[in-house]
Parts: C-alpha cells; structure tokens; sequence
C-alpha cells in the first residue's frame, strides 16, 4: 500500500468514514501549496483530500487548511456553491481536510463569449451572497498571525508585515527595496479605517478556482474552491483576484452580478485607494513566495515578468491617491 493510499484510509477512518479501500485516488490539477486527491470509494463515494506541505512556507500559510474550513463554513452559510468539510485535522499543525466534491471543471477558454459573459453574472451573484456575511473579528483566521484583530487597520498592518518580513528572510527578488515598498502601503493606511465590518474574503478567486458544471442548461458556477488563503476583511479585496493582474472595472457582467446579489460598490478615491493597496499585497505574496516553493526558471521569470511590473503600478497609484489631497 502506497503512502498516498495509507494517508486516505487514515483520513477517511477519522472522518467516521469506513475505511474501505478506495476504488480510485488520484492527484486534482490546479493546486499550487497544498497536495490536493479526490478519493473514488468503492460505494461510489467521492470526496477531495487536501495535505498540507511540509516545506517551507510564507508566514500566513501556517494552518491553512483551517482557513479553507472556515471559508466552507461561511459558504455554506451564505448558500454559494463550495466543498463542505467533512473533517479536518485537530492538531496544531492542521495537516490535513477532506471536502465533498464539487461538480465541474475549472473555468476555461473553451466557452463562448456569451457563456462567459453569464457565468461572470453568476459570478458577481455568488460573491455578493458570501460578502454579505459577517464575521468575528479582522484577519486570518488560522491563527497564523495572531488572534482575528477588533479593526481592519491592524489587521492589515499585520498582514503586509509578515510579508514583508517573509520578503527579506528568503531575499525575494522585489521591484523596490522592501523598506520602499513598506512605506510606500503605510501612506495609504488612512483608508483602512472606513472598513468596519469584516467580512469573508477568499482571496484567490482566479478563473482555476471557479468551477464551471457544464449542465444541459447551459454552463453554471459548480463551485468556489481552495478558499484556504481565506481572511476576514474588506470585500472589495477579492475584487483582486477575480480581476488578477488588471481591474474589475474592465469587468460589467461581474458587477452587474454583484449588484444584483445585493453589493454594491462606489469606485470613489477611497475605493480605488484600498483596491491599489490590496493588489500590492497579492503581488508581494506572488514574487515572494517562488523562493520557497523553489518554483524553477521559468515559473520565477514569469512572475517576474508579469507580476512585478503590475506591483510597481499599484504603488504608484497608492502614492497618487492620498485621501488627504
């Protein structure tokens, strides 16, 4: 028996799950931290195992998989189409969860423009539905910096911290010098303050993490998944990784959708300001996190090719849009 093997019948025993050997276990694509199975059972059961790595990571990836278990709680909540968990690991080191699976495919190019265009609107509906949600407190809430924060500033604070303290440990390779860059995010802080309620934000809501269920009715939004980079904080955050590296304004349909959810949303200086201090924190956590993940030549070319450029923009807008102007 095989580890992968061994590790799912450990997994599915703790879950309360009879351990039978599964008919099939095979590695999912599209994940890039975690190890991520789906587990084919003889009964015809089907779930996703996620293991966490055991490499080195950035700061806020410590216990992860405990802010995916979140992420699926407030989905459910909110009624949006994600995995459920069906158990995680209770150690301090949360190794492991093991979710439904959901139905589809991620998201790709072989749609046509109006099934684009339709699946954008659902998109925007489903988002609105989850940012309507509130939650405890601000921040991760894995743990992995601290307890949830009572206001959005220090919660942030923290976040770009241990970023930019992730940046100097493994040498990242940045546009600017980190202290620069630090700077550069504390002189548009002051819009921080106009967030105080926090709300779910899933952070990595690129195309390959929306899965498209091509049903006979047409294509519709099978699920929102690997919402482990999930934190408490300002909704519009999100609006990053669903526009990655350009800018939801671009994007109607979307917004029409999360209108029509029940959001909506002023691109005021104040919005644009914190759109701009959040795209620099993704963008950080890009460039710096192919050092440790060792990502190869050409995978750390790209970024930099792609991901720097865009970094050095959005800190140009923050030093543009100061509210005090």
């Amino acid at each position: 028996m095989g580890d992968s093997e061994e590790r799912a019948r450990r997994v599915l025993a703790e879950a309360g799950i009879p351990p039978a050997r599964p008919a099939t276990l095979r590695p999912l694509g599209g994940g890039t931290y975690n190890t991520v199975e789906e587990l084919r059972l003889t009964d015809g059961g089907r779930y996703v195992l996620k293991t966490a790595p055991t490499g080195p990571g950035l700061r806020y990836e410590s216990r992860l998989l405990r802010s995916e278990a979140e992420f699926c709680r407030a989905a459910a909540e909110a009624r949006v189409p994600a995995p459920r968990t069906v158990h995680t690991d209770t150690g301090p080191a949360v190794r492991h969860t093991l979710q439904t699976l959901c139905p589809g495919t991620p998201w790709d190019d072989t749609l046509t423009q109006a099934e684009q265009a339709s699946l954008r609107r659902e998109s925007g509906t489903q988002v609105a539905r989850l940012h309507r949600l509130a939650g405890p407190g601000f921040g991760y809430p894995s743990g992995a910096l601290g307890p949830l924060a009572p206001d959005w500033r220090t919660a942030f604070t923290a976040m770009v911290d241990a970023v930019l303290a992730d940046a100097r440990e493994y040498a990242a390779e940045l546009p600017h010098p980190v202290d620069e860059v630090a700077r550069t995010l504390r002189s548009g802080y002051d819009a921080l303050d106009e967030v105080t309620v926090p709300r779910p934000v899933h952070f990595d809501l690129w195309r390959g993490n929306i899965l498209v269920d091509r049903t006979p009715a047409g294509p519709r939004i099978g699920g929102l998944v690997d919402g482990e980079r999930m934190f408490w904080g300002d909704p519009i955050a999100d609006f990053v990784s669903l526009a990655l590296l350009d800018d939801i304004e671009k994007d109607p349909d979307f917004l029409a959708g999360y209108r029509n959810g029940g959001c909506h949303i002023v691109f005021g200086r104040p919005q644009r300001l914190r759109l701009a201090l959040y795209r620099a924190y993704l963008y950080v956590i890009m460039l710096v996190e192919t050092v440790p993940r060792d990502v190869g030549a050409a995978q750390a070319r790209w970024v930099r090719e792609a991901v720097a450029p865009e970094l050095v923009a959005a800190l140009d807008e923050i030093r543009r849009r100061p509210l005090s102007s």
